[in-house]
C-alpha cells in the first residue's frame, strides 16, 4: 500500500511538473501536436512513449549515481566540464521561465479575481516559500492534489465535446504542415519538457529506494501526459480552424462547460502555474546548494526575489533569445540521456 501511494505521488508530480501553464492553456498542445491535423494522433503517442521511457530512465539514473540535482546528472551525461556548463545554462532558463509564470500568477489573479496584480505575485512567492521549507514531499503532495483535479477535469472535457456535432473532426482533420515537421514536433516538445522537468524528477529518482516504484511512477506519470495531450487535441480539434484566434484555446471550451467549470479551470491554471513554478525552484535551489555553502532557506529567498524583480520588467526579450538554443540543447540532452546505458538492475 505504501508503495502504491509512493508510485501515484511520483506519477502526479511527474504529470505536475510538465503540465505548466502554455499546456493548461491549450497553446502547447495547439502549436505542438492539433495544428498538424490527422498526424497529431500518432505524435502524441509517440511522445507518449519517449516521455515513459525517457522521464523513467532519468530517475532511474538519479537513483544510481545518487545525484544531489540535475547537474550531477548532466555531468555523467556529458563529463564535467560540458556538464557543468550545461547545468548552468538550464539555471538561466529556468528562472527566466519561472520569472514569466510568476507573472502569469499575478495576471490570473488581477484578470479573474479582481485582485491587484502585485497581491497576485505576492500570495504565490509567499506560499512558494512555505511550501518549499516542506521539501520534495511538499512538492509531491502538492501535484497529488493538482493533477487528479486536472484529470477530472480533462474527462470532463472529453465527455462534452464527444456530444459535439466537431468531435469527428479528431480523425479527419487536415493539414497543410510538411510531414516532417510534423514528426519533429513530438521530439522537440518532449525533450523540451523533460530537460526542464529535470529539475525536479531527478531529486524524486534520488530520493526512492525503490527501483520498482520509480519504474511505476515514470509509466504511470508518462502516460498520464499522453492522456492529457490526447484529451487537450481531441476537444481542440473539435473547433478546429476558429479555435487558432483565442489566445487561451482551453479557457473558451471550458466557458461553454458553465460559470462553475470555468471557475473551476481558472484556478486549475493557476495551480499548475504553481505547482511547476514551485518544483522548478526546488530544482534550482539544490543545484545552487551544491556550490554555494549558504543556507537553502537564502539561497530559495534570492530565487524568489530575482523571479519577483524580473516579473516586473519582463523576460520575454530574452527568452526568446534562450528559447531557440535551449530547445536545440534539449534535444542533444534527450539523445545524450536515451543513448546511456546504465548497469543498475538493482
Amino acid at each position: 500500500m505504501k508503495n502504491a501511494v509512493k508510485v501515484m505521488q511520483i506519477a502526479f508530480t511527474y504529470i505536475g511538473t510538465v503540465v505548466g501553464a502554455g499546456f493548461a492553456t491549450g497553446q502547447e498542445i495547439l502549436q505542438f501536436f492539433t495544428r498538424y491535423g490527422k498526424w497529431a494522433a500518432l505524435t502524441i503517442l509517440l511522445s507518449t512513449v519517449l516521455f515513459i521511457w525517457l522521464g523513467t530512465k532519468m530517475m532511474l539514473l538519479a537513483r544510481q549515481i545518487k545525484a544531489e540535482s540535475y547537474e550531477d546528472l548532466n555531468r555523467k551525461l556529458f563529463g564535467d566540464r560540458i556538464g557543468q556548463s550545461l547545468s548552468l545554462f538550464t539555471m538561466v532558463v529556468l528562472i527566466g521561465v519561472n520569472s514569466v509564470m510568476l507573472a502569469g500568477a499575478g495576471s490570473v489573479f488581477m484578470e479573474h479575481f479582481g485582485m491587484h496584480y502585485q497581491i497576485g505575485l505576492w500570495i504565490t512567492l509567499i506560499c512558494t516559500y512555505l511550501l518549499l521549507g516542506r521539501g520534495i514531499g511538499g512538492v509531491m503532495k502538492l501535484n497529488s492534489i493538482v493533477v487528479p483535479m486536472m484529470l477530472t477535469l480533462s474527462l470532463a472535457i472529453i465527455f462534452n465535446t464527444a456530444g459535439s456535432p466537431g468531435a469527428s473532426r479528431f480523425f479527419t482533420i487536415t493539414t497543410d504542415a510538411p510531414l516532417l515537421a510534423a514528426w519533429a514536433s513530438p521530439l522537440m516538445y518532449t525533450a523540451f519538457n523533460l530537460s526542464m522537468a529535470q529539475a525536479v524528477l531527478v531529486p524524486i529518482g534520488s530520493h526512492t529506494e525503490s527501483r520498482r516504484t520509480i519504474v511505476w511512477g515514470g509509466i504511470l506519470g508518462g502516460a498520464g501526459v499522453g492522456f492529457m495531450l490526447m484529451a487537450g487535441h481531441f476537444a481542440l480539434s473539435a473547433y478546429m480552424p476558429g479555435i487558432v484566434q483565442f489566445e487561451i484555446p482551453m479557457g473558451s471550451i471550458a466557458q461553454q462547460l458553465g460559470t462553475v467549470i470555468q471557475l473551476i479551470y481558472i484556478v486549475l491554471i493557476f495551480m499548475e502555474i504553481f505547482s511547476t513554478f514551485v518544483a522548478d525552484v526546488y530544482g534550482v535551489t539544490l543545484q545552487l546548494k551544491q556550490r554555494l555553502k549558504i543556507s537553502p532557506k537564502l539561497i530559495s529567498i534570492s530565487i524568489l526575489i530575482i523571479c519577483y524583480l524580473t516579473s516586473q520588467f519582463g523576460f520575454s526579450a530574452l527568452l526568446s533569445i534562450l528559447y531557440p538554443a535551449f530547445g536545440l540543447f534539449s534535444l542533444l540532452w534527450a539523445v545524450m540521456l536515451g543513448l546511456y546505458r546504465s548497469n543498475d538492475r538493482s
